[in-house]
């Protein structure tokens, strides 16, 4: 073993013991593309692997859960949308199968689902877009932070990552482990990010492309043929409808999105919706944008989700060999600052 590589190690020994994992590397979840396959594969592979529930109903999260667990026996999480109506349920599906992780994303956890998840013994993940945020989740019992910056796809913050990074792996590394996300690419940004403090890191658009990723062969040419100023943050047009803003590929599906966004703001405007439901009304339009890119294949229309790290995404290869790279080139660069 290398001096880099007993380094990379060495980082990444307390984020694996925490996941369960070889390696300290989650897979972002994506709604539609993290499913069985990507999931076990990834877990498969050494890394670990997040189900993205999104907006599924307690039944279909409990069908996904048992067919990851026929794929591989490895540990694997799962991503639950604290908005979501149901989200008790889903965290006593997650407890009904013996789920060891599961992430809680896209705001503050309700009252109660961080105990009602700890009870059936798994462990708590939650993302903390401030300090003061993370602090507070942390005195609330979470068991680890993801760290997102706004170079990641999907829904995103307005702080980029290496800001983040550096404003709260100092403060708070020590007490929890601390995942970064957003924007990486390469595993040289995976070893700063281990130097800095983290336990270890997420990534999401570089397993799109994975060989084992169901993501329709259209939506893989989009992200291979894509460069980082390709993927842009979905415009707000009226602030009374918070719209966290979405990074995709830019296409005619964002011009349809802002369409939306005027029909549901003229909806507030004559009074026939009220806030919740516009807001929801949002929401289910990018379920649906985004199955009609990744399932159908429509990425014209659809939402192509992705983060700015896609201009490193050059090829569809195995998830195995995707990990085997970034984990040489985070040795490397390990190496390199060893001398």
């Amino acid at each position: 073993m290398s001096v880099g590589e007993e380094r990379l190690t060495r980082r990444m020994a307390r984020g694996a013991a925490f996941l369960g994992s070889e390696v300290a590397i989650m897979a972002g979840a994506m709604s539609w593309v993290s499913e069985r396959n990507l999931v076990a594969a990834m877990s498969n592979a050494g890394g670990f692997g997040v189900i993205a529930c999104g907006a599924m109903t307690p039944e279909l999260l409990g069908a996904e859960i048992a067919g990851t667990k026929a794929l591989t026996d490895k540990p694997f999480g799962v991503n639950l949308i604290t908005m979501h109506p149901a989200l008790f349920d889903l965290i006593a599906v997650c407890a009904k199968h013996n789920v060891g992780h599961v992430v809680l994303a896209g705001g503050l956890p309700p009252k109660g689902s961080l105990e009602a998840i700890k009870e059936s013994g798994a462990k708590v993940i939650c993302f903390a877009p401030t300090l003061a945020l993370a602090k507070k989740l942390i005195r609330s019992g979470v068991d680890a932070l993801v760290i997102e910056g706004m170079e990641a796809g999907g829904h995103i913050g307005p702080v980029s990552t290496s800001v983040l990074a550096q404003e709260m792996l100092p403060e708070i590394a020590e007490s929890v482990p601390v995942f970064v996300a957003g924007g990486i690419g390469r595993g040289e940004a995976i070893a700063g990010y281990l130097d800095m403090g983290a336990a270890g890191v997420q990534l999401g658009t570089r397993f799109v492309c994975a060989t084992e990723s169901i993501a329709h062969p259209n939506f893989k040419k989009a992200f291979i043929r894509a460069s980082a100023r390709d993927a842009v943050a979905s415009v707000q047009i009226d602030p009374r409808l918070p719209v966290i803003p979405v990074r995709a590929l830019k296409n005619a599906g964002g011009e349809l999105f802002t369409a939306k966004q005027r029909e549901v703001a003229q909806s507030l405007d004559e009074g026939s919706v009220a806030m919740a439901e516009a807001q929801l009304q949002i929401e289910h339009y990018w379920a649906g944008a985004l199955r009609r890119a990744v399932i159908d294949g429509d990425v014209e229309h659809g939402s192509v989700m992705a983060g700015q790290s896609v201009g490193m995404v050059t090829k569809e290869e195995p998830i195995a060999d995707i990990i085997a790279s970034l984990m040489a080139e985070a040795a490397t660069a390990l190496d390199k600052r060893a001398a």
